[in-house]
């Protein structure tokens, strides 16, 4: 036996998958926004600055996570395939690139959204803003349909239904509603004046209508469903691929008449 023989096997290290990476980057963001929000006390429309990029950052978070878990419960040819990496990095440039720029303008104290103040901030809110919007929500539908087709996936018929359509829906959903949001220039349908009180954490009207209710259902399709599904295939069961889609459907309902509620000018939840 040689000296070679007694030395232990080295252990290999599985590397993070990009989603994990990108998982990890929002919430090292998040938690720099957090902290910047304790030290920089100046406002936007009332507004602590670091708001939106702090909100961004959570919702990349969930995001990514939600993906990577996803990915994790894919096959391994389908995980170590070009399709996801393309994805990802699509992903990674968009992620970074509307956080750059949030974070920038919250340094300057400056609105990100709707600001088409200068040729410079129209390009970034109109050109680099929306394109990334629409790649990470087009990336999204994408991986959808990777799951859907990769068979060997460990995915019971439930989850994989509930997957495929959340997806879907938040990528259909998220078209709908943040493109009326974008064609409007603003969030609310009706006046919301300075003061008037807002749902806590979440800053939407209570006194109007309010685009953003409908966004963030929209957005959340893809978390929703899943956990419908997980829900079904609790302990020895196996979920309906049928419940799925009834589920999928009364998601969509929902989302429409949130955002019709805020077409004709009601908040979602009446503050005052």
């Amino acid at each position: 036996m040689s000296l070679l023989d007694l030395n232990p096997p080295a252990t290999s290290i599985a590397k993070p998958s990009q989603f994990q990476t990108l998982t990890v980057v929002s919430l090292v963001l998040l938690a720099l926004t957090v902290l910047w929000s304790f030290v920089d006390a100046r406002t936007i429309d009332a507004v602590p600055v670091w708001m939106k990029p702090l909100k961004f950052a959570l919702s990349f978070a969930v995001l990514f996570g939600t993906i990577a878990l996803i990915e994790s419960r894919l096959s391994e040819r389908v995980r170590a395939g070009w399709p996801l990496r393309v994805l990802g990095w699509v992903m990674a440039a968009a992620f970074l690139s509307e956080m750059a720029y949030m974070m920038y303008q919250a340094g300057r104290a400056e609105p990100s959204h709707f600001n088409v103040s200068t040729p410079f901030h129209r390009m970034m809110y109109e050109v680099v803003m929306a394109a990334g919007a629409v790649s990470l929500v087009a990336a999204t539908a994408v991986i959808g349909w990777v799951v859907k087709r990769d068979k060997a996936a460990d995915l019971s018929p439930a989850l994989r239904e509930a997957i495929w359509l959340g997806v879907l829906l938040t990528f259909v959903l998220t078209m709908i509603a943040a493109g009326y949001l974008s064609f409007i220039g603003g969030h609310h349908v009706g006046v919301h004046p300075d003061g008037a009180p807002t749902l806590p954490l979440f800053g939407w009207s209570g006194v109007t209508g309010d685009l953003r209710p409908a966004h963030f259902a929209s957005l959340h399709a893809m978390q929703v469903l899943p956990l419908v599904a997980l829900w079904l295939d609790r302990g020895d069961r196996v979920g309906s691929v049928r419940t799925v889609r009834h589920a999928a459907l009364g998601y969509v309902v929902l989302t429409v008449a949130v955002f019709v509620l805020a077409l004709l000018g009601m908040p979602l939840i009446p503050l005052g």
